[in-house]
């Protein structure tokens, strides 16, 4: 399935915390041909019953048209959701999160109704879950590429970490 490369990389994150993962849901057909929205990543953990639906964007767009934005899709999200794990009970609370490239905090911690994460957040979160599993011993599944990838920069972060102060 085509994706863009921030939705592969929640998505596989959460599929590796255990979540079943929707990605790229068409909601709200219209009558006339069409879909009023489409959610990112929608995931959930049979264990714990989190419902999440995730966001993400490398947009450039001012807050007001990211406001605009982010709260059609939550507000889609919360209408559309219930129904797309049909046979499974899910809880009445959906968490929403934006994860936004090119922002700050410094004057907001919420866009469109749901949570604000910023990548760097996302991944020190993702790194500091893989700097203590290891290649050899606890490989992360070949089909969760990026994942994987990230579990060698960590393995052989020494090198890594060589080669980009000598690339500076």
């Amino acid at each position: 399935m085509a994706t863009n490369y921030l939705e592969q990389l929640i998505a596989e994150w959460y599929e590796y915390k255990g979540y079943f993962v929707r990605r790229n849901v068409l909601v709200g057909k219209r009558a006339k041909g069409g879909y009023d929205c489409e959610l990112d990543i929608v995931a959930f953990h049979p264990e714990t019953k989190h419902l999440v639906h995730i966001e993400p964007s490398m947009d450039a767009s001012s807050w007001a048209e990211r406001e605009r934005r982010y709260q059609k899709k939550f507000v889609a999200g919360r209408k559309y959701i219930p129904q797309l794990f049909q046979g499974i009970e899910l809880p009445t609370e959906i968490e929403q999160i934006a994860v936004l490239v090119f922002a700050s905090k410094a004057s907001r911690s919420t866009l469109g109704g749901g949570r604000l994460i910023l990548i760097e957040e996302l991944l020190q979160e993702i790194f500091q879950e893989l700097s203590d599993k290891h290649l050899a011993s606890s490989a992360i599944p070949e089909h969760l590429t990026v994942l994987r990838s990230f579990q060698f920069v960590a393995e052989y972060r020494q090198a890594v970490f060589k080669a980009l102060k000598g690339a500076g």
